[in-house]
């Protein structure tokens, strides 16, 4: 848990005293806007090598506070750069549900405002779920989704936070490996961390459409992050533990091409 590299590489941890308990590859930076820079980069790098080639980069985005940075960064690249992402396919992990797009807290909102209004992708290859959907048709809507995925070769990269309660997307503990996209009940403590954007818990949907793990095991590359104290218990768990369904973030340990970043 005390690696200090300045590139985000898949290296295997092997066995040394400072990474002896370590089960996923792992890095560490001083701060979050280094560590930021550098994922900016490797995402960046990867859409113009697909676009040498003449294929679609498919990018699997996140939302929260833990990209923000990593959002600002690639916008900084498109700009400074002329990068263009007109070959770029995104799904992003999830949405509260119910929940209309416009919604100050949707996620839909969110990266439009952080990334998808200041960059050229084009509207039709942004792929969202739908918080706004009728319940019944949720299940037709999720199929949907991950045969989208499939159709479009699997994703490129991936990006990923980590909530306290080990989840990624909004996979809670308990969430079985073979999981795919559908809708689930939020944990309390997820609820609770995400109550003052929505002015009290109360306000906060208490179910979601997300991606499942095996959805999210099945990209080529993942990239996990987790700034802050308050995600040190869980990374270290999530690094150091035995894969169990009750900390969703073990299960990367198995994954061929993942990072952990964090400060």
């Amino acid at each position: 848990m005390k690696m200090i590299k300045k590139n985000l590489k898949y290296q295997s941890p092997g066995i040394n005293e400072e990474n002896r308990y370590e089960k996923l590859h792992t890095v560490t930076f001083d701060n979050s806007q280094e560590a930021s820079i550098l994922i900016a980069r490797e995402i960046c790098d990867l859409v113009k090598s697909k676009q040498e080639k003449k294929k679609n980069c498919v990018i699997g985005f996140a939302t929260g506070s833990s990209p923000t940075k990593v959002y600002q960064e690639i916008i900084k690249i498109h700009n400074d750069e002329s990068l263009s992402f007109n070959n770029v396919i995104t799904f992003n992990l999830d949405e509260y549900f119910p929940i209309e797009k416009d919604d100050n807290n949707s996620y839909h909102n969110f990266m439009k405002e952080n990334l998808f209004d200041h960059i050229d992708i084009p509207k039709e290859n942004i792929n969202i779920p739908s918080g706004d959907i009728s319940e019944k048709d949720i299940t037709k809507f999720c199929s949907n989704y991950e045969k989208k995925i499939e159709k479009y070769g699997g994703i490129d990269i991936q990006l990923l936070g980590i909530g306290r309660t080990g989840h990624i997307g909004f996979n809670e503990p308990g969430s079985h490996f073979n999981s795919t996209t559908r809708l689930i009940t939020l944990d309390h403590t997820t609820r609770f961390d995400a109550s003052k954007s929505f002015n009290g818990i109360e306000n906060v949907p208490s179910k979601a459409i997300t991606m499942g793990i095996r959805t999210i095991f099945n990209s080529k590359r993942i990239i996990m992050m987790a700034w802050g104290i308050q995600k040190g218990l869980i990374v270290k768990k999530s690094v150091e533990n035995n894969i169990t369904s009750l900390i969703p973030t073990t299960y990367l340990q198995n994954h061929k091409n993942t990072t952990l970043v964090s400060r």
